[in-house]
């Protein structure tokens, strides 16, 4: 059997039991930090940051416009293709013309003989005049041959309107397109009888350019109003915003809008104003009836400061970050603003020069010493 001749040999029960004493203390106690935790830091600093609003939208035409028929008669054919462009002035049906061709040609009949019959009253006033200086006729005959001329006129008047309103039906059974835009479908065939005006054809829908309508909550505009009486939002002129369409896919149509109309009225079922936007569509990509987001641009946050999103942690009285104050962490309530991406928009509780704790937040606590290292340019 090797026996241990050493003097730590000999000790080693005592020491060991020391050492198993400490490690207990310090597992019950907690051992403090040897040194400051490492953590990642910004410095702020403020500058006017743009203001962005995203809401659901539906994309309209800019007009549309109901094809009626202004006389009836038959469906004799369908000019266009169905789901094409057609020009403002273009032909999109016609009905059938013989009957008024035959209605206009009696009544330039009717006029023809209106016209005659005043030819006649009027050789008859002329014969008549010199036979009353003459004393060879009668004023009473005079009286009635003038009043005979005046109803021939009357009624050659008559006759001239009816020949306009004949010619204009005929003009009629021509139903052109009152504006340029894509057509829809044709909804009676040909052959079908037309009752008029109650009878609808189809619809033309101007899409270039195309208006985008969405729903503003009445409380975003309280907020935003009352941001912008405090100072601490710019609002554009008149709520004139530049806006952006977001397509399904969440790519950005490469054309942006304007805003041209606010309605003053609140819808009573969905609390939120209507606001239209004008878009441009040359190419006819956006489409009556898509829903899209759009994103207004304009208004601006002047002298404001933001954080990365992350560096925000939210607590049982509210949203706060850890701040560097004489080389410890301290924490600094705040009142956010908008989310802009990666970064928070801060309304309340952070100044320019502040240092912002962004990485290493679970290592800390309030009062830890803690070291910046690998700093980020300034915000």
């Amino acid at each position: 059997m090797i026996r241990l001749r050493t003097p730590a040999a000999r000790i080693c029960p005592a020491a060991l039991a020391v050492v198993l004493a400490a490690c207990s203390s310090e597992a019950q106690h907690g051992a403090p930090p040897r040194g400051p935790v490492e953590v990642r830091a910004i410095t702020l600093s403020v500058a006017d940051l743009p203001l962005e609003l995203e809401y659901p939208a539906r994309v309209h035409g800019s007009r549309e416009v109901e094809i009626r028929p202004r006389v009836g008669g038959i469906l004799e054919r369908r000019n266009y293709v169905e789901g094409a462009r057609v020009e403002a002035g273009q032909s999109l049906f016609t009905i059938d013309p013989q009957p008024y061709r035959m209605a206009t040609a009696r009544a330039e009949a009717d006029l023809a003989a209106a016209r005659a019959r005043v030819a006649q009253a009027g050789r008859e006033v002329k014969r008549l005049r010199p036979l009353i200086d003459a004393k060879l006729a009668s004023r009473r005959d005079l009286d009635n041959a003038e009043s005979s001329l005046q109803i021939a006129n009357a009624e050659q008047q008559g006759a001239e309107a009816r020949l306009r309103e004949a010619r204009l039906n005929l003009e009629y059974t021509r139903v052109e397109s009152p504006l340029t835009g894509i057509a829809g479908r044709a909804l009676p065939s040909e052959g079908a009888l037309l009752a008029g005006a109650e009878t609808l054809l189809t619809r033309v829908t101007r899409i270039d350019p195309v208006h985008v309508l969405f729903g503003v909550p009445d409380n975003d505009q309280l907020r935003l109003q009352r941001e912008a009486a405090d100072g601490e939002l710019v609002l554009p002129a008149d709520n004139r915003y530049q806006a952006d369409v977001i397509l399904a896919d969440g790519s950005r149509y490469p054309l942006a809008g304007a805003v041209d109309f606010t309605s003053v009225v609140i819808d009573r079922a969905t609390g939120t104003s209507e606001v239209r936007a004008v878009v441009a569509n040359p190419d006819g990509s956006l489409r009556p009836g898509q829903f899209v987001r759009v994103r207004l641009r304009g208004a601006m946050r002047p002298n404001a400061v933001e954080v990365p999103q992350r560096a925000v942690l939210e607590g049982p009285e509210g949203r706060f970050v850890y701040v560097i104050e004489d080389g410890k962490a301290a924490v600094r309530r705040v009142d956010t603003a908008e989310w802009r991406g990666e970064a928070v928009a801060i309304r309340h509780g952070l100044a320019s020069g502040d240092r912002v704790i962004v990485d290493g937040l679970l290592k800390i606590g309030p009062g830890a010493a803690v070291a910046a290292v690998d700093p980020t340019p300034e915000r």
